[in-house]
């Protein structure tokens, strides 16, 4: 058994869909369910059921998940335990960055830098939610601002800030308005955000959506923020975006989009720090997040 099969039966695992691993570990499924097969093949157990819709974990599946993940976090933790016994002192540490950060938040990790200069250099690194927590995950990064929802148990959460998201509608269908219902987006279509520039609450909020009435769909590939406006604009469809007009998505807005809250509906995006939980007990991040939760010990509620 090599370590790749561990990492590899992890990432179906968690995303119970074998394209879906595939992307996330950069490859193409047919290798990947080789993989997986040449695992149960060495260790006499199926490990996942397979059908046309859908994969889940066996019992034995299930018994090896904690194990891998156990397995993979002492290996993952191996760089920073070296780190920490030959540091020469001050050192670099990057904390991940999501796009469309607020500005109190962004203010706040200006804060954290300066409450812990004098024993590391925080500098930040930026990159989607959904590769944020892979990264810091893999040990690829200390720490890093990510949106929920989570499920890994092998990172710790603070919550940051929590901000109102509400719709992005075509301006002139929605003229005076100052708000908007549910039903009022019946003849609209949601769009789905490529995968690149998605994230798990984004999924989520597909799912509400649907479940609420709202069927139609347009899915993009491609494209940024400024391509979804793009199609906002065009009177085809809605999204969603922070309510506040002190967030930096509203630099995506066109001429022809308004943004405007639910009257029927309340969806937030709530803002996590996360780090291993094996490098902050008795690892080399103990007081990078005892000073993480002084300064964030009050979210940031918009």
């Amino acid at each position: 058994m090599e370590m790749f099969h561990l990492r590899y039966f992890i990432a179906v695992a968690e995303e119970l869909n074998f394209s879906a691993a595939a992307r996330r570990l950069h490859m193409a499924t047919s290798p990947l369910s080789q993989r997986i097969r040449d695992l149960e093949r060495e260790l006499d157990h199926r490990l996942f059921e397979r059908d046309t819709r859908r994969v889940t974990l066996t019992p034995a599946g299930e018994a090896l998940l904690p194990i891998a993940r156990d397995v993979l976090e002492q290996i993952n933790s191996i760089p920073w335990r070296l780190r920490e016994v030959s540091r020469p002192g001050r050192i670099t540490v990057f904390v991940g960055i999501p796009p469309g950060v607020h500005p109190r938040l962004s203010g706040l990790v200006d804060t954290l830098a300066e409450h812990v200069s004098k024993r590391c250099e925080l500098l930040r690194w930026p990159g989607s939610s959904r590769a944020l927590v892979i990264g810091v995950r893999e040990d690829r990064l200390p720490l890093a601002l990510a949106r929920l929802p989570i499920s890994d148990p092998a990172l710790d959460q603070l919550p940051v800030m929590s901000e109102r998201l509400a719709a992005v509608v075509p301006a002139d269908q929605f003229a005076g308005r100052d708000s908007v219902a549910l039903a009022d987006l019946a003849d609209l279509s949601l769009i789905v955000a490529p995968k690149e520039i998605s994230a798990a609450h984004v999924d989520q909020l597909d799912r509400e959506m649907f479940e609420l009435g709202i069927k139609k769909r347009i899915k993009l590939t491609d494209t940024g923020y400024a391509g979804i406006a793009q199609i906002v604009s065009s009177g085809m469809a809605f999204y969603f975006s922070i309510l506040d007009p002190d967030s930096p998505m509203h630099r995506y807005a066109m001429e022809n989009t308004k943004v405007l809250p639910f009257t029927d509906f309340e969806p937030r995006l709530e803002t996590v720090l996360i780090w291993r939980r094996d490098r902050a007990c008795g690892g080399d991040l103990d007081e990078l997040i005892e000073a993480a939760r002084e300064v964030f010990a009050d979210p940031v509620h918009v």
